[in-house]
């Protein structure tokens, strides 16, 4: 298991992600998101909820990044103790930084074709 990981993590020291979407970022068509006015919140429907819970946000109010824009590994600067999120999957290998993570907390992705959910 610890090998799997620092393999994980020696992979994803080498391949980098720069990731530019905005909030206001349309996902693609081939997106599919549900209808927020379909979708049960247990907080507007005044359910009872556990003793000391506050929602300080809206369901959904954290927009997912769409489309992240990739870089070769060689032309990032990021510091040596940068955080990321790595995935490798047969040659082919990404990181996510956790910085940009910390505001938007996923990333809907891909690598060889199986869709992937990156989330902080």
């Amino acid at each position: 298991m610890a090998a799997t990981a620092a393999g994980i993590l020696l992979v994803a020291l080498f391949a980098a992600v720069l990731l530019t979407s905005s909030p206001q970022d349309n996902p693609p068509p081939s997106v599919l998101r549900a209808d927020p006015n379909l979708t049960y919140d247990p907080v507007e429907a005044n359910e009872q909820l556990p003793a000391g819970f506050r929602q300080l946000l809206r369901r959904d109010q954290i927009a997912p990044i769409y489309d992240p824009e990739f870089v070769a590994p060689d032309a990032v600067d990021w510091p040596g103790e940068m955080l990321v999120i790595g995935i490798a999957l047969d040659d082919a290998a990404k990181a996510y930084p956790i910085t940009p993570l910390n505001q938007r907390e996923m990333v809907i992705d891909s690598l060889n074709g199986i869709p992937l959910l990156v989330t902080w």
